[in-house]
């Protein structure tokens, strides 16, 4: 006759000392270093950090008048700037593997049926980052860029510092990438049962109050930019709420773990 498993048998056997924990943490840091490090190379060899920065420098200098140019205001912003630039690329190539080292380490004392909720989540919540990402560098700095420069009066000659404009590409590829993140939070609160799905559909009208605060707060005080965010944040909220009733139909814990 066939006996359900007992989900505690599923982890048996998987109960490491704490010491032997830190050992294991310990090797999966430093291959995800060495993941970085490997990147890093690859980039200073190709395409170099000078080409990098041109890159990143671009939709700005493409928004400047003709023969304007970014400046160094301090001696070593021309190269701690471009290598900054190179150690967040290389950061971002080597995610991946960042991402499956946490996952080596955590899935052990997972169920199966968590293992199931884990590994999409953190697939699709890196992509959603990258998009979000590349969402900002490709249409929403040529569009702020424009909008800004064209309120500059001619007697103003616009030289953006170096390092000012490095800050405010993190601060904005940060705030579109984690915006971009609002399906997975929502998937997440409702497969975890703290709100159900009719109370996310009725929060709907406070959600898109909440995400035109939060782009008011962390993007410059420009009309595009707020817009720019807080619109696609109300289109992945019904993205996630979708998502949510799909995601909990598959992935629910079956009935022998679920009554533990």
């Amino acid at each position: 006759m066939f006996k359900p498993n007992n989900p505690d048998d599923e982890l048996a056997g998987t109960e490491q000392p704490f010491v032997q924990h830190l050992v294991e943490l310990r090797d999966r840091l430093i291959k995800a270093a060495i993941a970085v490090g490997v990147m890093l190379a690859l980039l200073a060899f190709y395409p170099g950090p000078a080409a990098l920065y041109d890159l990143l420098a671009a939709p700005l200098v493409a928004s400047l008048p003709t023969g304007g140019k970014l400046i160094a205001t301090s001696v070593i912003s021309p190269f701690m700037v471009p290598l900054k630039i190179m150690l967040m690329a290389a950061f971002l190539l080597a995610l991946p593997v960042v991402l499956w080292q946490v996952w080596a380490f955590v899935a052990p004392g997972l169920y199966s049926h968590e293992k199931k909720l884990v590994m999409p989540l953190v697939v699709s919540s890196t992509l959603l980052f990258f998009i979000g990402v590349a969402f900002c560098y490709f249409f929403v700095f040529g569009q702020v860029f424009k909008f800004i420069q064209g309120f500059a009066p001619k007697s103003i000659a616009a030289q953006p510092d170096i390092e000012a404009y490095l800050d405010f590409v993190i601060s904005m590829f940060i705030a579109f990438g984690l915006a971009f993140e609002v399906p997975i939070v929502v998937i997440v609160l409702a497969r975890m049962g703290l709100v159900s799905i009719e109370k996310l559909k009725a929060f709907r009208s406070y959600f898109i109050v909440l995400a035109f605060v939060i782009a008011a707060i962390v993007t410059p005080p420009d009309v595009v930019s707020q817009l720019a965010l807080a619109i696609p944040m109300c289109i992945l909220y019904e993205i996630g709420i979708w998502a949510a009733q799909i995601f909990i139909r598959h992935t629910q814990a079956p009935p022998d773990e679920a009554s533990t």
